[in-house]
C-alpha cells in the first residue's frame, strides 16, 4: 500500500509524518542525522520517555521510508484524539507550557534545545500532556540565543497572560493566529498594571518592542550573540516561573453550576443516568464524544464503562472544572476540550489542512447530545434535519435527549425573543432524525417529559 504524508507536516526540512498500512510512521532525513543521534546518544530520549515528557517511539525498517534521503524511520506511540490550543482550557494550556519549559530544561542539561516551540506539538494523553515532534530538538551552541524563545512567549505566555487579565474567550485567537498570539497584540490588549509584573514586562512587553525594533533588519543587534548556558537557564526558570504564577478561576459563566440549577428531580437525574448506562452498554465498545458535557456528569459514565471520551462543551469554566477534577481524580479516559458546537473547529493553516476539522477527526463510535437539542434548534436557529445530518457525519450510534417547549430549560431560552419554532415538535424531531438514524429505543425521564433516545445510523450493521 503508497504511503500517505501528513497535510500538516511539511515545515520542517528534518523530518516528517506519513501513514502507511494504517500505521503512524515519522521519517528522519539524512540532513538530521546529527541531532538525532545525539537526542539518543545523550540519554535525553530515555530521560523525557521515562517521565513521560517526550512520545516514545521504535526504529522501523529504513524500507518503509516514504521519500529519499531518509536516514531514520521511526514507529511513534499514537495520541487517541489529536486536539489543539483553542480547544484546551486555562489549566490544560498552562501544563502544556509547563511541560515545554521542563523539557528545554532537561534538554539543556543534555546539551540539546527545543528549536520550536509550537502549542500544537503537545497533546494529551491518558489525562497527561506529552510532547510529540521527536525531531524538535537541536545541539545546544555556546553563545547562541534560544531560537524558540519568541514562539513559546506567543504560544503560552501571552494566551496564559491575556486569559488572566482579560478574558479567556481570548485564547480563541488560535483559531486565526496558528503561530500563536503576536505580542505586540498582546502588549497591546494586557492591562497598564501587568507592566508592573517583572516576568510579563520582559516577556512580553520589551519583547514585544524589541521585535519590533529589530524585527526588519538584516543585522543582528550588538550583544545578542553572547548567550551562555547559565543565561538560557535563567530565562526558561524565568518562564517557568511567570506560567507557575498564572492562575484563572472558573467560575461566573453560565453554565459551570448548572448541576445546582437544573430542573431534574434527583429519581429523574438518577433514571437518565440509568438510561445513558444502558443505552451505552447495548451499543459496546469504542470512542464517545460527549457533546454539551459541562462537567462531565455523564462522561464519567462512558469512562466508567471502558469507553475512551472526549468531553467537550462551549463553556471555558465547565472544561476547567472537568479538567482539574479528572486530574485529581487521574482519570485519563477522557479528555475535557471547549468547542462550540455551532462553529466549530474547521480545517486550518495552508490549504485549510494543515489542521484538521471536527467531523475529519471523526467519526466517534457513539456520540451523546443530552441537554443539548434545544439550544442548538433554538439558540442557534438549526433545523432539526441539518442537526441530524451533522451527527450523522460524526458517530455511528447516537444517545440523544429531546426536550419539549413545555420544560422550564427551553421557556428560559425564549423568555427574551419571539417563538418562530411552530417546528420544534417531538414528532418533527423523530421526522428529521429518521432520515439519518433508525430509532432503536425512546424512553421518557422520570419526572419530566424529556425523552432519551438510542439511534443508530442508517446503514449501520447491527
Amino acid at each position: 500500500m503508497n504511503s500517505h504524508r501528513h497535510a500538516g507536516s511539511f515545515r520542517d526540512p528534518d523530518g516528517f509524518i506519513f501513514t502507511k498500512d494504517g500505521r503512524l510512521y515519522r521519517q528522519v532525513n539524512r540532513r538530521y542525522a546529527e541531532e538525532y543521534d545525539l537526542l539518543i546518544g545523550s540519554g535525553l530520549y530515555d530521560d523525557l520517555t521515562r517521565s513521560g515528557l517526550l512520545v516514545r517511539h521504535e526504529e522501523a525498517d529504513l524500507s518503509l521510508a516514504a521519500a529519499d534521503g531518509a536516514y531514520r524511520v521511526l514507529r511513534p506511540d499514537t495520541v487517541p484524539f489529536i486536539s489543539y490550543p483553542h480547544e484546551w482550557c486555562f489549566s490544560q494550556l498552562k501544563d502544556a507550557a509547563l511541560t515545554t519549559v521542563a523539557i528545554q530544561k532537561r534538554a539543556l542539561e543534555h546539551g540539546m534545545s527545543l528549536k520550536d516551540c509550537s502549542a500544537f506539538n503537545v497533546q494529551f494523553n491518558r489525562g497527561r500532556p506529552v510532547f510529540i515532534d521527536t525531531l524538535s530538538f537541536e545541539r545546544f551552541v555556546e553563545g547562541r540565543p534560544w531560537a524558540a524563545y519568541r514562539q513559546f512567549c506567543q504560544h503560552f505566555l501571552a494566551p496564559l497572560a491575556l486569559a488572566r487579565y482579560r478574558d479567556i474567550r481570548l485564547v480563541q485567537l488560535f483559531r486565526v493566529y496558528l503561530d500563536g498570539i503576536p505580542l505586540d497584540l498582546a502588549s497591546e490588549l494586557l492591562p497598564l498594571r501587568t507592566r508592573f509584573s517583572p516576568s510579563l514586562l520582559m516577556h512580553i512587553h520589551m519583547h514585544a518592542r524589541f521585535q519590533s525594533r529589530y524585527g526588519s533588519r538584516t543585522e543582528k543587534p550588538s550583544g545578542r550573540g553572547t548567550v551562555g548556558f547559565k543565561a538560557q537557564m535563567g530565562l526558561v526558570e524565568s518562564l517557568e516561573s511567570a506560567v507557575a504564577g498564572a492562575t484563572w478561576k472558573a467560575s461566573g459563566t453560565e453554565w459551570v453550576e448548572y448541576y445546582e440549577d437544573t430542573n431534574y428531580s434527583r429519581p429523574g437525574l438518577d433514571d437518565k443516568e440509568r438510561l445513558v448506562a444502558e443505552y451505552i452498554d447495548a451499543i459496546g465498545p469504542g470512542v464517545v464524544w460527549d457533546l454539551g458535557a459541562n462537567t462531565g456528569r455523564f462522561s464519567r459514565i462512558a469512562s466508567d464503562r471502558g469507553h475512551g471520551v472526549i468531553s467537550f462543551d462551549i463553556d471555558a469554566a465547565a472544561v476547567e472544572k472537568n479538567y482539574l477534577e479528572l486530574a485529581s481524580d487521574g482519570d485519563g479516559d477522557i479528555l475535557p476540550l471547549v468547542l462550540d458546537l455551532a462553529n466549530p473547529t474547521s480545517g486550518m493553516g495552508w490549504a485549510g489542512e494543515e489542521r484538521k476539522s471536527l467531523e475529519e477527526r471523526g467519526p466517534a463510535e457513539i456520540v451523546m447530545a443530552l441537554a443539548l437539542i434545544h439550544h442548538l434548534a433554538i439558540s442557534d436557529n438549526l433545523p432539526f434535519d441539518v442537526i441530524a445530518g451533522f451527527f450523522s457525519r460524526i458517530c455511528r450510534h447516537l444517545i440523544v435527549e429531546y426536550i419539549p417547549k413545555e420544560d422550564s430549560q427551553v421557556r428560559r431560552l425564549l423568555v427574551c425573543r419571539e417563538d418562530i419554532f411552530g417546528s420544534y415538535t417531538r414528532e418533527e424531531f423523530e421526522k428529521a432524525f429518521r432520515r439519518f438514524f433508525r430509532i432503536e429505543r425512546a424512553e421518557r425521564i422520570t419526572d419530566s417529559e424529556r425523552v432519551l433516545y438510542l439511534m443508530r445510523r442508517n446503514g449501520e450493521m447491527q
